[in-house]
């Protein structure tokens, strides 16, 4: 299809006529009408109709402006960057991240990346919620382990994985009795985790005495003594490096990948692509747990 068309198209509908279009922006009216009739005739459908001030939309008509409305304007501003301001970013960028890694990181690499690109405006939103992107106006979302979705592209800047961490106050079982353990929110109903330990494989097998949200609350909740939890590396490699909590394994199959990820029909803009760089750029050693760990006071 041609994307001149599309852009005609545009610039008709947005001035409701050939002429006005025309004049607003200094392109022949003659041009405006062959090109829109050449997008009608390719999508066998009738875009405008006669209105009482001008051209009026059909509804097919409305439905394309509405969807390449938006796509235009997103390539005109991808265009003027690239050509204007490649090396010096600018303008609003909407990111949504984990609570956990907010609390974490997310400040000093949200307060450097502002340091070095103060046009930017960054809009931070801490919560785990998985946002949707294209629908809520967001630049760039970092996720954990996402769901594959078509609409979205990204890259690994970080990864991490589970470790079934204790107070040394209690001992690891050598036989099928329970432990107590403290669970990550209200859903999680496990009764056991297998684990990975010095020795091999093992069962865990666990009753819950408390079900908490937050995993910072967590890791305090079991510094005390009061039960085992799953918790990421990067949260207690340093409770573990001076004995505050002991490993008992790492949980089969918990790899947290962490992902920058953007809508994929949108041109990467420089705002984003200087933040994706940034986000790789903090983790050098390929985004090991110790990596994400050394932003903990």
């Amino acid at each position: 299809m041609d994307l001149q068309a599309l852009v005609d198209f545009n610039l008709v509908a947005r001035f409701q006529g050939f002429g006005l279009a025309a004049r607003a922006t200094g392109r022949a009216k003659a041009t405006l009408s062959r090109r829109v009739a050449e997008l009608e005739k390719n999508l066998n459908l009738q875009l405008f109709e006669p209105g009482p001030r001008g051209l009026k939309l059909t509804e097919e008509g409305r439905a394309l402006y509405e969807r390449t409305g938006a796509l235009l304007n997103e390539l005109d501003e991808s265009m003027r960057e690239i050509a204007q301001c490649q090396n010096n970013p600018k303008g609003r960028l909407r990111i949504s991240a984990p609570v956990l890694f907010s609390q974490i990181a997310m400040g000093t690499l949200a307060g450097a990346f502002a340091l070095q690109y103060p046009e930017v405006r960054l809009e931070l939103t801490s919560e785990d919620r998985e946002v949707d992107l294209v629908e809520e106006g967001y630049d760039l979302a970092i996720r954990t382990n996402p769901t594959p979705d078509e609409r979205l592209a990204g890259r690994i800047f970080l990864r991490d994985r589970l470790v079934a961490v204790a107070s040394s106050k209690i001992k690891q079982p050598t036989n099928r009795s329970s432990v107590p353990a403290i669970l990550h929110g209200r859903d999680d109903q496990r009764t056991f985790w297998d684990v990975v330990g010095l020795t091999g494989r093992s069962r865990i097998t666990i009753y819950p005495v408390a079900h908490m949200s937050s995993l910072i609350v967590i890791r305090d909740a079991v510094r005390l003594g009061l039960g085992v939890a799953c918790l990421p590396m990067s949260l207690v490699s340093r409770d573990l490096a001076v004995g505050t909590l002991v490993s008992w394994g790492v949980v089969d199959g918990s790899e947290l990948n962490y992902w920058a990820v953007y809508p994929s029909r949108r041109l990467l803009t420089a705002r984003v692509s200087a933040f994706i760089e940034h986000l790789i750029g903090a983790f050098p050693l390929g985004g090991e747990p110790e990596e994400l760990a050394a932003f903990i006071p």
